[in-house]
C-alpha cells in the first residue's frame, strides 16, 4: 500500500477498501475518532458501520482507563476480541483517531495487526482528528 497524497483530501474510505483488499479475510473496517464519530468505513452499510464505531471507541476507552489504572499510561496499541466467528481490532490510529477492523474467524492475527500498523504508519497524519472546539460544544448546549 502507498502512502497517501494530499489531493485525496478527506475521504479515507479507499484507504480502508485498500486494506481489505490486502487482507481478504477483513470483512470490513471503520476508521472513527477517539469519541466514537465515524470518519470513513469500508465493508458495512452506514449503520453497521456507526455501530461498529461506537462499540470500538467504547472498548478503546476501557483499555485507555485500564492503562492508566494499571499500567501508568493512557496509551493503547491494539485491543483484540475473538467473537464466534469473527475477530474484532481496535489500534490507536493517529491524534484522536482509531481504526477497527472486523475478521473472519479464520484470519491470522499477526498479519491484520501488521497491516492495520502498516496502513496507519504510511498515512497517520492523514488520520488524525481535529479536537473539537469549545466554542462548538458551548453553542450546542446553549440550543437545548
Amino acid at each position: 500500500m502507498s502512502a497517501a497524497s494530499p489531493n485525496q483530501g478527506r475521504d479515507l474510505a479507499w484507504l480502508l477498501r485498500g486494506l481489505g483488499e490486502q487482507v481478504p479475510v477483513i470483512r470490513g473496517s471503520v476508521l472513527l475518532s477517539s469519541d466514537g464519530m465515524m470518519k470513513a468505513s469500508d465493508g458495512f452499510d452506514r449503520a453497521g458501520a456507526e455501530h461498529l464505531a461506537a462499540l470500538a471507541s467504547g472498548l478503546f476507552s476501557i483499555a485507555r482507563s485500564a492503562g492508566t489504572k494499571f499500567d501508568d499510561s493512557n496509551e493503547v496499541r491494539q485491543v483484540v476480541a475473538e467473537l464466534k466467528s469473527s475477530q474484532l481490532y481496535i489500534s490507536w490510529a493517529g491524534y484522536n483517531s482509531v481504526l477497527a477492523v472486523l475478521a473472519r474467524a479464520e484470519a491470522d492475527p499477526a498479519v491484520v495487526g501488521f497491516e492495520m500498523a502498516r496502513l496507519i504508519k504510511a498515512v497517520r497524519p492523514f488520520l488524525d482528528t481535529a479536537a473539537r472546539t469549545t466554542a462548538a460544544t458551548s453553542d450546542r448546549s446553549r440550543a437545548f
